[in-house]
């Protein structure tokens, strides 16, 4: 694999990151009530634990994405 490939590989992963961030986004600001009946459904529990357990789960998610992703590619085209 060469590092212009990887690189590539990398934009790619960084805009379906961004795309799926923006529209999770989208849902828990725009359906928050659909978005924790749906989860409920599956997994009972109080809106308050609703709320950290998702957005701890998006800062998670966050910083996933920073460290094996968006650094990397970063990386690359400063390396490049």
């Amino acid at each position: 694999m060469s590092i212009s490939m990887l690189t590539d590989f990398l934009m790619w992963c960084t805009i379906l990151n961004i795309g799926i961030m923006f529209l999770w986004l989208i849902f828990l600001i725009l359906m928050p009530d659909f978005t924790y009946r749906l989860q409920t459904r599956f997994f009972a529990m109080p809106r308050e634990t609703y709320n950290v357990v998702i957005y701890a789960f998006l800062g998670v998610y966050k910083v996933m994405f920073l460290v094996f992703v968006l650094i990397p590619y970063l990386a690359l085209l400063i390396m490049r």
